[in-house]
């Protein structure tokens, strides 16, 4: 069993970290004070191709697997660009994964090239204020009319529907009550965030504050029938393919703020000198330091795991999911202790660690709270009742 990385998988981290290191601790202290989108990087990445790494190379992508898109994504996050760096450009990786398994061949050819060379942005609509993860319960309605549909509805916590061109969007075009189960009658989408008929207003929060986060009041949008992916109603199943890779990229950018947060500790923790001797050499912050390393490498493993389970068309739900979760809860302890370590100084924004435990809170509640993971495991693979 090997467990390095291929020549090429080095080779794709070496690329992403010569392109963030433009990108250094002031620009992101910038973007987290006055909430521009991090366009620069997102340039640089396309430029390169990088946008399209899991996208197939006819349409031009670079026909890559998850596990080289979850070691960009590392990379990306732990260069300190964070959680703010990786979602400028994480909607592209995993996003339009419905297209390229269910779409025609026209709409691979209109819709994925644009998004691949950075051309057009596009956001992400599922979740609703009323309904949280219970996606069968969605209340968008598309009705058909002709070669349209209709789209009438509130999304919330989207991400870069700001600056997006592009939404894909999953809405109900059969009421629940005429279906045989919950999770038939919702359909896909991927068409032009008309914004004559989609109200996008933002959501302050806590980071991450230069990749917005909205909520969209949709009125009578229109969407031709070949915006639709795939056959009506079955939207829901498309979406469960994208949500594996999800996890596993969510997973690989909390453990690389994990590890930007250990690093920038261990590093103070060597300089900084109290009481005649470097903080360091105390077992009080040695301990926790150490112990944040093992939780990331061990979160690693399990996210390499589901990233190569998913590549080699394995099942992958219980991995990906333990992936999210072991990653998270590492990612977040590494923050805090960062913050820790440097004491008051943590508080300062001039280190950054404060910036790094507001941005780990993201992975560690979205795209699935941790207890549902739980929830997830214990009925999945213990075989116990399901308990929601």
């Amino acid at each position: 069993m090997d467990f390095r990385h291929t020549a090429e998988q080095d080779a794709v981290r070496s690329a992403v970290e010569r392109i963030c290191a433009g990108f250094d601790d002031a620009y992101w202290t910038e973007r987290d004070r006055d909430g521009r989108f991090p366009a620069e990087l997102h340039g640089a990445l396309a430029r390169d191709g990088w946008l399209g790494i899991c996208m197939p190379e006819e349409y031009g992508g670079a026909g890559l697997g998850i596990t080289e898109a979850a070691i960009m994504m590392q990379a990306i996050s732990e260069s300190g660009a964070g959680m703010t760096g990786a979602s400028a450009v994480h909607m592209n990786i995993f996003g339009l994964n419905p297209v390229v398994v269910f779409g025609t061949e026209a709409q691979k050819r209109r819709m994925l090239p644009p998004l691949i060379a950075g051309a057009e942005r596009a956001c992400f609509a599922v979740t609703e204020p009323n309904t949280g993860l219970d996606t069968t319960q969605l209340r968008t309605r598309a009705e058909r009319r002709g070669d349209r549909y209709l789209v009438n509805g509130q999304k919330v916590w989207i991400s870069t529907a700001q600056v997006a061109e592009k939404i894909l969007i999953l809405a109900r075009t059969t009421p629940v009550e005429e279906v045989r189960r919950r999770t038939e009658g919702l359909s896909l989408f991927y068409t032009t965030l008309d914004r004559s008929r989609v109200e996008v207003r933002e959501i302050e929060k806590m980071g991450r504050k230069a990749v917005d986060s909205n909520q969209l009041f949709i009125d009578s949008l229109e969407v031709p029938v070949e915006d639709r992916i795939g056959e009506e109603g079955r939207g829901f199943d498309y979406i469960l393919h994208g949500l594996n890779p999800e996890r596993i990229l969510i997973a690989a950018e909390a453990l690389g703020l994990g590890y930007a947060a250990l690093r920038r500790a261990t590093g103070y923790a060597k300089e900084r000198v109290v009481f005649g001797r470097p903080i360091g050499q105390n077992q009080a912050i040695q301990h926790p330091l150490a112990e944040n390393w093992m939780e990331l490498e061990a979160a690693q493993l399990m996210v390499m795991k589901a990233a190569w389970s998913y590549d080699q068309g394995l099942p992958c739900g219980a991995a990906a999911n333990a992936a999210k979760y072991l990653a998270a809860e590492a990612g977040f302890k590494a923050c805090q202790q960062a913050v820790m370590t440097h004491g008051g100084f943590g508080y300062a924004r001039e280190y950054q660690v404060e910036r790094y435990l507001r941005e780990v809170m993201i992975p560690r509640i979205a795209p699935v709270s941790p207890q549902l993971i739980l929830c997830f495991i214990a009925e999945k693979v213990l075989g116990l009742p399901k308990s929601y």
